[in-house]
């Protein structure tokens, strides 16, 4: 520790290594502050938008298939399938994750947040995904009315 100088008046002899700065100046003088991570988000979102194509043309070609030789739609949890839905909901996941460090949520809670969001969505979304194609393959497929939720419950 540095000693005091001489000719300090006792007022300042407290805080005389920084001068007129008060404790959160210094806090931040020493905090290291990270860039908002925009890296995260996008690569997030190129995951996401990449794995989210691959998934749908897979998807389409299933139903092709089926279309032409009437193979079978589900099940849709095959290997092939299931990971670029996995990589979708990661690429989300980060992606939202990112955003919110952006906004300034802290890294964990951002990330704890958008696990959730990603995970709640996609389990929707893929139930939901097998009754269309349960429907489909019945012949029971009618068009889509999303004013009417209670065909989704």
């Amino acid at each position: 520790m540095a000693s005091l100088p001489p000719d300090l008046p006792p007022d300042l002899a407290e805080g005389w290594m920084f001068g007129d700065l008060d404790s959160s100046d210094i806090l931040l003088e020493y905090a290291q502050i990270m860039q908002p991570p925009y890296l995260v988000a996008g690569v997030g979102l190129a995951i996401g938008v990449l794995c989210g194509l691959t998934f749908a043309k897979l998807v389409q070609n299933r139903l092709e298939g089926w279309k032409q030789d009437r193979l079978a739609l589900l099940p849709l949890g095959t290997l092939a399938i299931t990971l670029p839905y996995i990589g979708v909901v990661l690429g989300i996941t980060l992606f939202i994750g990112g955003s919110l460090q952006v906004f300034g949520f802290s890294a964990g809670v951002a990330l704890l947040v958008s696990f959730v969001l990603s995970i709640a969505t996609a389990g929707a979304l893929w139930v939901q995904l097998e009754r269309l194609m349960g429907q489909v393959e019945d012949g029971t497929f009618s068009a889509v009315d999303f004013d009417n939720f209670d065909q989704f419950f």
